[in-house]
């Protein structure tokens, strides 16, 4: 803010700045849309006509246009880290080729890293399973743990927080994030974070705004430009009634995501409130915040109040930072409020006494059903055995639970005090959070008893729930070989078909409890609510009731734990970090015989000028629901997909591994997109990462793609609602670049990914259902796209022309999703790569 402008304002609060300059009382704005303000008025050069507009749209007036956000940090993950800092590497290549300092590239803002996305489940069940996941991770990525050791030692605000520590978002809550920092002039704002993992969202059950956005976007931010937003409708979330007895926070959780996403709240700013907040603990609020890209949300944030506080004082912050924060959320209207009035755009109420132990499967989050009705889930499937081959405590969303985890090990307990055991073909794994929580467990005495079902520590990370599963056991190969319909218990946030395995398409998403009694009873098709759970050695049937641990019992044994826990240190551990070398000379001394770094394209490509498209053809026909997993997998390399061919004709390679350890070659990537071995393409029969060529037949996606090119033919992909569903993977929308994707054509686009795809210079167009996912297409079809050429407003009128050869050509009106003037100048520009790279040239 300009100084003659803050010394107008009364005190110089951020309430002040925002009440001046909006003219609406901070207490009677939605606390997204205030946090919004304030991060304006504070960072933003001349704030004032923006945020009068914004207080006039809050009141009912116009659109206020766009609104730049300069978010106070950056989190980041292994995966998507690494391309991220592969692409600012690249751009000091670049700078220094123009003849400039290369140190002149460097991030803006602090970024913390956390190394959580590559540690695989290759051991489990085992006392040894920990020592040997992390292991084969230190040698298996010790080239890539090199790179980020030479990213931290030449971007100076660059922290990596080191494998085997935890989950990024669970390490977030509990030591990284503060709800207010010091900001311009001295005066305190929210601590907001972007993070280039779409769960981001989990930190605003501390009061803190923050969302998970693309690698592209974060490069933004780091190189100092603020976040183009557009104004969304504030929403808020009454919470009422009470948990029912037994429930863990992942039933609510699921409960929230199922009744939210059902309500259409995709890119609104929800915050809840309610009476019903004080059946949540901080960590319950954080795992409904966490599913807020399951149910669509920008953020779920959560007011500040007195369990707030009690949280951040456990995890070790000190009385003085305590009070900063308490001040803060009560000076800027933050604070709990269960009778207050503001000016939500809408309102949603949510009963929380409607939601029982539930699952939700088979393959999307917001598909929750009670427990009792998944047998008959099943059986619309036509097979009759439904065994459970993967049952896997872990994810940020419900590791970080201690009162969830200590359930978990109370049926543990439980069971092993009857002489239970887990049926020989059920894989199980225990992947806590953060170490804190695999102390807690010790401390509660639980860990013996978990250890006793094979719920052995197998790892710190993200494990199971990014499809980092390892190989199924023999007996459970054995069962699919009879034809049963194989199934996936875990404790996660996400469920999408192949990607807890390739083999797997059937995946239920539970509390850590139920994770457990699922492995007891080995298989789904009887109903576990009532009736027995499995038979102990004595012949006697065990049931739910049996094994299920009162909320007195958890409260109990949670109570004394966390008194155990302040005489427990081994909350951080040496994993072989230290022993890696790097090099630190500010140039990255790119190995041209590397398989995992390469120096990306983008800097150095001419920009495609923004020109209606002739003649294109249809690369894919998809339907509803595609998710950045289906367009950019994680998971398993095929060893015959063009990916695996380049991989394994390398020298001295050997298996070609999971695509999240390609994140920075970009030409494993580029064959990787669209490869997922469960995608449904119409133009192409059966499932998997195959279409139809004129002349060439059926052919991988990638080989499409390069005989596209090679003729000079851009290509568009068709879909339906809800296109780029899921993670925040900016390679998504890289790949399909890549492989000469011209525009989207959708029903509908998710947040991320629609921006994404304009970052990286794909047009996203919205169009009719008649277009997008039904209408009769094949090889042959031509499409045509008119009104592109000069562009130069937001959401312009294209028409889009289908002509498939023997049917009446279909002509609809399509809009182009370019929703703010920076979104504008990205497409206009070819993308973001483009703009930076003459930006850093602009200010050498």
């Amino acid at each position: 803010m300009p100084t003659d402008i803050a010394e107008k304002i009364p005190h110089r609060s951020p309430a002040a700045m925002v009440t001046y300059l909006c003219g609406v009382d901070p207490r009677k704005m939605p606390r997204p849309a205030y946090l919004l303000a304030e991060n304006i008025a504070s960072f933003s050069e001349q704030p004032g006509p923006v945020l009068a507009a914004f207080g006039a749209w809050l009141q009912g007036g116009a659109d206020p246009g766009e609104l730049p956000f300069h978010p106070t940090r950056i989190l980041m993950q292994d995966t998507a880290g690494v391309a991220a800092l592969a692409d600012l590497a690249a751009l000091r290549d670049s700078a220094s080729r123009a003849g400039l300092a290369p140190e002149g590239v460097d991030s803006a803002l602090p970024i913390d890293l956390v190394i959580d996305h590559s540690v695989h489940v290759e051991h489990a069940g085992t006392a040894d399973a920990l020592a040997r996941n992390m292991a084969t991770e230190m040698k298996r990525n010790v080239e890539r743990y090199g790179f980020f050791k030479w990213a931290e030692s030449t971007f100076v605000n660059l922290r990596v927080i080191p494998p085997g520590q935890g989950i990024c978002h669970q390490i977030n809550l509990e030591q990284l994030a503060q709800i207010a920092v010091t900001g311009p002039r001295g005066m305190a704002v929210n601590g907001s974070v972007i993070g280039t993992d779409s769960h981001t969202t989990m930190i605003n059950a501390l009061g803190i705004l923050g969302w998970g956005v693309g690698g592209m976007e974060a490069q933004v931010a780091a190189l100092g430009q603020p976040l183009a937003l557009a104004a969304q409708r504030m929403t808020r979330v009454e919470l009422t009634g009470r948990r029912q007895p037994g429930v863990a926070a992942a039933d609510l959780a699921l409960g929230v995501t199922q009744a939210l996403r059902a309500a259409g709240v995709v890119s609104e700013f929800i915050e809840f409130g309610g009476q019903a907040l004080s059946e949540l603990s901080l960590p319950d609020r954080a795992a409904i915040a966490n599913m807020a890209p399951e149910y669509g949300a920008f953020c779920g944030l959560f007011p500040v109040d007195q369990a707030t506080l009690d949280y951040l004082a456990q995890m070790g912050r000190s009385p003085e930072e305590l009070a900063r924060h308490e001040a803060y959320a009560r000076e800027t209207g933050l604070w709990r409020d269960d009778h207050e009035h503001r000016l939500w755009q809408r309102q949603i109420s949510i009963n929380l006494s409607e939601f029982g132990l539930s699952m939700a499967g088979p393959s999307r989050p917001h598909d929750r059903h009670a427990l009792a009705d998944i047998p008959e889930i099943l059986e619309v499937t036509g097979t009759a055995h439904h065994p459970v081959v993967i049952a896997a405590i872990t994810s940020c969303t419900n590791t970080a639970n201690p009162a969830s985890m200590i359930a978990a090990g109370l049926v543990a307990r439980a069971a092993r005090a009857r002489g239970l055991t887990v049926p020989g073909h059920v894989k199980t794994s225990l992947a806590p959070g953060s170490r804190r929580i695999a102390a807690l467990l010790r401390a509660g005495g639980l860990q013996a008893d978990l250890d006793a079902l094979g719920f052995q520590v197998v790892g710190f990370g993200c494990t199971t729930c990014v499809g980092n599963s390892g190989k199924l056991l023999p007996a459970a190969k054995a069962l699919r070989a009879t034809g049963a319909e194989l199934c996936a218990v875990l404790s996660g946030n996400r469920n999408f078909e192949g990607r807890i395995h390739p083999e797997i398409k059937s995946n239920w998403l539970a509390s850590p409890a139920l994770v457990v009694v699922a492995a007891l009873a080995g298989r789904l098709e009887n109903r576990l609510d009532r009736g027995a759970v499995t038979i102990a050695p004595d012949g006697k049937r065990v049931t739910l009731a049996d094994l299920w641990p009162s909320d007195a019992q958890i409260d109990e044994v949670l109570r004394k734990a966390e008194i155990g826990l302040t005489r427990d240190t081994e909350l951080m551990a040496e994993t072989g970090w230290q022993a890696i070398t790097a090099p630190t000379e500010p140039l990255y001394p790119w190995r041209k015989e590397s398989l995992f770094l390469q120096p990306p394209p983008f800097f150095d490509e001419a920009p495609l000028p923004l020109l209606d498209l002739h003649d294109s053809r249809i690369l894919l026909a998809l339907g509803d629901g595609v998710t950045t997993d289906h367009i950019s997998p994680v998971g398993r390399i095929d060893p015959q997909s063009p990916a695996g061919r380049m991989i394994c004709s390398s020298p001295g390679a050997t298996a070609p591994g999971s695509y999240g350890a390609y994140r920075a070659n970009h030409e494993v990537m580029a064959r990787g997109t669209f490869a997922h071995p469960l995608l449904s393409n119409r133009l192409a029969p059966g499932q998997g990462p195959r279409t139809e060529v004129e002349r060439l037949g059926t052919v991988d996606i990638f080989d499409a793609s390069v005989h596209y090119r090679a003729q000079g033919v851009a290509t568009v992909v068709l879909a339906g609602e809800r296109y780029g569903m899921g993670s925040a993977r900016d390679w998504a929308a890289k790949g399909t670049r890549m492989l000469g994707v011209r525009a989207v054509l959708a029903s509908g686009f998710e947040r991320i990914h629609r921006t994404n795809l304009v970052a990286a210079g794909v047009l996203p167009v919205e169009v009719p259902d008649d277009i997008a996912s039904k209408a009769g297409v094949n090889a042959g079809t031509v499409v045509c796209i008119r009104g592109l050429a000069n562009m130069n407003r937001l959401h312009a009128r294209v028409t889009v022309t289908l002509t498939t050869p023997g049917e009446a050509p279909i002509e609809r009106e399509g809009l182009c999703r370019i929703d703010t003037p920076t979104e504008l100048d990205w497409i206009r520009a070819g993308g973001v790569f483009s703009l930076a790279r003459n930006r850093i040239s602009a200010t050498g």
